[in-house]
């Protein structure tokens, strides 16, 4: 994927650019390539970023250890903010940070990378933990077993007398 002009988005039609996608992304191990489609929309003091894109890789059960493969699909969407950044001279010593001022930005005139955008979200829909489809449910429960005195820690036996009932 080429890097995107963000003055040229908004030249575009529709001050949008639309593409598909079929191909690898660097540092990230795929058995398909990743496809897809995105729409960059200039709107301004900002650009929308819509993506739909899959591909399948393998994931290790965090459970069993056992490797699996994962369809990993995203359907999502980012407001991406431009501004001008700070020359670093010109930070603040101290600052508060609001909530809002924690949003990702980028020069109104330079390029949007959608190759590492993508690559972003994909990590992050990665789930966590990672469990094979087959591996075995947990089995938990709130009373102790008979048998759990066997084979609790006598170290934290001192603890048991702290229970609240």
């Amino acid at each position: 994927m080429e890097n995107l002009y963000i003055p040229q988005i908004a030249k575009a039609v529709n001050a949008t650019e639309e593409f598909e996608f079929k191909e690898t992304l660097e540092g990230l191990e795929t058995l398909t390539p990743v496809q897809g489609f995105m729409s960059v929309r200039h709107v301004g003091s900002f650009i929308e970023v819509t993506a739909k894109a899959s591909t399948i890789i393998t994931l290790t059960c965090d459970r069993t250890l056992v490797q699996f493969n994962y369809r990993l699909v995203i359907d999502t969407s980012e407001m991406i903010w431009l501004a001008e950044p700070l020359p670093e001279s010109e930070y603040p010593k101290e600052r508060e940070i609001e909530t809002g001022d924690l949003v990702e930005s980028l020069s109104p005139n330079g390029y949007f990378d959608p190759a590492a955008w993508l690559y972003e979200q994909l990590i992050l829909a990665i789930p966590y933990p990672k469990i094979a489809p087959d591996a075995p449910a947990l089995e938990i429960s709130d009373r102790p077993d008979e048998n759990s005195d066997k084979t609790l820690d006598k170290r934290w036996a001192a603890l048991s007398s702290l229970k609240f009932e």
